[in-house]
């Protein structure tokens, strides 16, 4: 019988992948070939579940379920006898997905999807050397993945379109927003954005126009606390074409066009500041705490989450009395 989510890796990506499985009520493998790693792995991913419980986003019922059918192997083709689906999760590095891949799809029929979790590679190259590439697609989860909504669906060249709408509609119904991604570039859809905004902060700081404590503030404060209902395609309809247009022609010009990294970035990585994992990067990480910080970024991510399920439940009532009337 095939019954089972297999996550391969068991690193932050996986962990939070297998909690979100489980959660879905899912039987759900959690696979690593590093005994070390695999031993804590699944109290990891209960803890994220008990996060959600003790945040009231989950049921105690769901919590214990998550419990019971989440396991961990380091058996890898005993994990597969059973799988419906296979997530790979591990290193972000090209040959490692490229042989993984190859081993899965000679351990598994055909019909199974493989999925990656990569958060930039093409899944077309990730999958260019097995037989099936139809059943290969990208499924990325943003992290920390057991919070945040998003999973962006990746078509890759030779994947199955139906396999890929059949794939994101099981993600919904996981409790997740998946969203279909028709081409395979690299960035996929929500990094292209994001590194578009990147660009033009650095570049903010670089030209001496604000500061990179100002910068933050100003996307925290203004488009980011309206994004997570109020995205920015809407924003143009909403103000008109006609007046967002004037503002590009204004406004684009001096905007950073860069098709690589900025000299900023490249003069702190010479450097050796390579952001909070060398203790300095743009920011001195002695005068700042990322502890607190990745706190507070959680805490708000469950407010906001409170919220829209709190909308969802009542735009679901708004439908059923337009019904009835």
């Amino acid at each position: 019988m095939r019954d089972s989510i297999i996550v391969v890796g068991s690193g932050l990506m996986g962990v939070g992948i297998a909690a979100v499985s489980a959660l879905a009520g899912n039987r759900t493998v959690l696979f690593d070939s590093a005994e070390e790693k695999i031993k804590n792995a699944k109290a990891v991913s209960l803890a994220q579940c008990f996060e959600l419980l003790d945040n009231g986003l989950i049921t105690e019922e769901a919590a214990k379920r998550a419990e019971e059918l989440l396991s961990v192997t380091s058996d890898m083709e005993g994990a597969l006898s059973r799988a419906k689906w296979v997530i790979e999760a591990i290193t972000e590095n090209l040959e490692a997905k490229r042989s993984l891949f190859a081993a899965l799809d000679r351990l598994l029929p055909a019909e199974v999807p493989i999925l990656s979790n990569t958060s930039g590679l093409r899944i077309t190259d990730i999958s260019a050397k097995i037989k099936h590439p139809e059943r290969a697609l990208t499924t990325h989860f943003w992290f920390p993945a057991h919070l945040v909504p998003l999973v962006e669906v990746v078509v890759g060249d030779k994947s199955s379109m139906d396999m890929a709408v059949t794939v994101k509609e099981e993600l919904d119904r996981w409790g997740k927003t998946a969203v279909l991604v028709k081409r395979d570039l690299p960035g996929q859809l929500a990094n292209r954005i994001l590194q578009a905004v990147i660009r033009e902060a650095v570049s903010i700081v670089e030209m001496g126009l604000a500061s990179a404590e100002d910068v933050d503030k100003a996307v925290k404060a203004g488009m980011g606390i309206r994004f997570p209902v109020w995205g920015p395609l809407e924003h143009v309809d909403a103000v008109g074409l006609d007046l967002c247009a004037s503002v590009q022609d204004t406004v684009l010009p001096g905007i950073s066009a860069r098709a690589d990294a900025a000299p900023l970035m490249r003069d702190l990585i010479e450097d050796g500041k390579l952001g909070y994992k060398t203790g300095q990067g743009i920011y001195d990480w002695s005068m700042k705490d990322m502890k607190a910080l990745e706190r507070a970024r959680n805490e708000f991510i469950i407010h906001a989450l409170k919220k829209i399920h709190a909308l969802k439940k009542i735009h679901a009532l708004e439908k059923i009395k337009q019904r009835e009337n």
